[in-house]
C-alpha cells in the first residue's frame, strides 16, 4: 500500500506544477508566429517612417527659422557695395536721424531722387549709401546725369616705389549733390605697382586691364571739378594723386569740419567712424569702395550744410561779403561830421 501524502506535499506538487504551467505559457509567447513577425515588423517600418517624417518636419520648421531670422539680421544691416542696394522697408531699425525729406523740399531735391540716391525710407532717412540702381563701374563719363554745383569724389590708391610704398591713383569715383554716379574710372598706373593693397583699396591686377591712363583722367576729372565745390574725406590725398589742385573756398573737407572732432576725441575722425555715428551707416568692413566712400562724404556734408557753409564764411569772410573792399572806400560807414552852429 503506498504511502499517503501529507496535505503540504500535494500543496507543493500543486504549486510546481501551476509554475512549470506559467513558465511553458511565457516561452509560448516569447517566441511570436509568422504572422505575428510580419505584424511587428510592419509596425516597426511605420514607426521608422513616421520618425523620418517627423525629424524631416523638424529640419524644414528649423531651417525656416533660421531664414527668417537671417533675412532680419540682413534687414537691419545697412551694409554697402558696389553694386545695387534695394530700399530697405520703413520698419527696419534705423536708428534717428535728421529727416532729409523737408530738407530736400526746402533745396529743390525731389524725394524719388533722395530715394534713388541713398535708398531713403518714407521719412527721408537714408539707408544705405549705395545706389538703388546697379552702378555701372570703370564706365568713365555718365552720360544724362546733371552733375550740378555740388560733387563728391574719392580715390582709391596703390603703392609704388617698393619700400617707399608711395601712393598712386588707382580709381577714382564722382557722384554729384543727390548721390548719383557722375563719374568711375579704374586708372593704370605709370609706375611699376609693389603692393596693390586689395584688401583695403579692392584694386586688383585684373582691374588694369580696361583701365584709363592716368592723363586722360585727370583731364577728365579737372573738367568735372571746374567752377565747383567738392566735398570728400581728407580731399588733400585724393587731390594729391590726381596731380590737381583747387581753390580752398570750394572745398568742403569731412575730415576737418569742426563739428565732427567730438566723434574722435578731438582727433581727426575718420569716415567710417562718421558714418556710423551720424548716419548710422556701416562701411567700410572690407574691401573700400570709392563709390560708396564718396556718397557718404556728400551725405555728411548735406546733414550739417548750414553748419558747412557757416564754417567756410568764417575762414574766407572776404568771399562770404563778395570781395574786399578798399578802407572807406564810400560804404556809408564813416561817422558823420557834425554841423556847426550858424554864427
Amino acid at each position: 500500500m503506498a504511502p499517503e501524502l501529507s496535505s503540504n506535499w500535494k500543496k507543493l506538487q500543486a504549486q510546481l506544477k501551476q509554475e512549470s504551467a506559467a513558465k511553458n505559457e511565457r516561452k509560448r509567447k516569447a517566441i511570436p508566429t509568422e504572422r505575428q513577425q510580419n505584424t511587428i515588423a510592419k509596425r516597426r517600418r511605420l514607426e521608422g517612417k513616421t520618425q523620418i517624417a517627423t525629424s524631416i518636419s523638424i529640419s524644414k520648421s528649423l531651417s525656416a527659422s533660421t531664414k527668417s531670422r537671417s533675412h532680419e539680421i540682413l534687414k537691419r544691416k545697412r551694409k554697402m557695395g558696389l553694386g545695387a542696394s534695394t530700399e530697405s522697408p520703413a520698419e527696419s531699425s534705423i536708428p534717428p536721424t535728421t529727416n532729409l525729406a523737408s530738407w530736400a523740399e526746402d533745396n529743390d531735391i525731389s524725394a524719388r531722387d533722395l530715394a534713388d540716391a541713398y535708398g531713403s525710407n518714407r521719412n527721408g532717412n537714408p539707408t544705405s549709401t549705395a545706389a538703388t540702381t546697379v552702378d555701372k563701374i570703370n564706365c568713365g563719363l555718365v552720360e544724362d546725369v546733371e552733375i550740378g554745383k555740388y560733387i563728391a569724389l574719392d580715390c582709391e590708391m596703390v603703392g609704388v616705389d617698393g619700400p617707399l610704398d608711395r601712393s598712386v591713383l588707382a580709381r577714382i569715383s564722382i557722384v554729384n549733390f543727390h548721390g548719383h554716379l557722375v563719374y568711375d574710372s579704374f586708372v593704370k598706373p605709370e609706375e611699376f605697382v609693389t603692393d596693390w593693397r586689395t584688401p583695403v583699396s579692392g584694386i586688383a591686377p585684373r582691374h588694369m586691364v580696361t583701365a584709363r591712363k592716368f592723363d586722360e583722367v585727370q583731364t577728365q576729372v579737372a573738367e568735372i571739378m571746374k567752377d565747383r565745390i567738392i566735398v570728400g574725406h581728407a580731399i588733400k590725398n585724393d587731390l594729391d594723386v590726381l596731380m590737381l589742385t583747387h581753390p580752398k573756398k570750394d572745398i568742403r573737407d569731412t575730415s576737418k569740419y569742426p563739428g565732427f572732432r567730438k566723434y574722435a576725441t578731438g582727433r581727426t575722425p575718420s569716415l567710417k567712424i562718421l558714418a556710423a555715428e551720424i548716419l548710422g551707416l556701416e562701411i567700410q568692413s572690407g574691401e573700400h569702395s570709392s563709390i560708396e566712400d564718396a556718397r557718404a562724404a556728400m551725405l555728411l556734408m548735406r546733414r550739417h550744410k548750414s553748419g558747412f557753409d557757416v564754417d567756410n564764411a568764417q575762414r574766407f569772410p572776404s568771399m562770404a561779403n563778395g570781395g574786399a573792399r578798399p578802407k572807406g572806400g564810400g560804404g556809408g560807414g564813416g561817422k558823420k561830421k557834425k554841423k556847426g552852429k550858424r554864427g
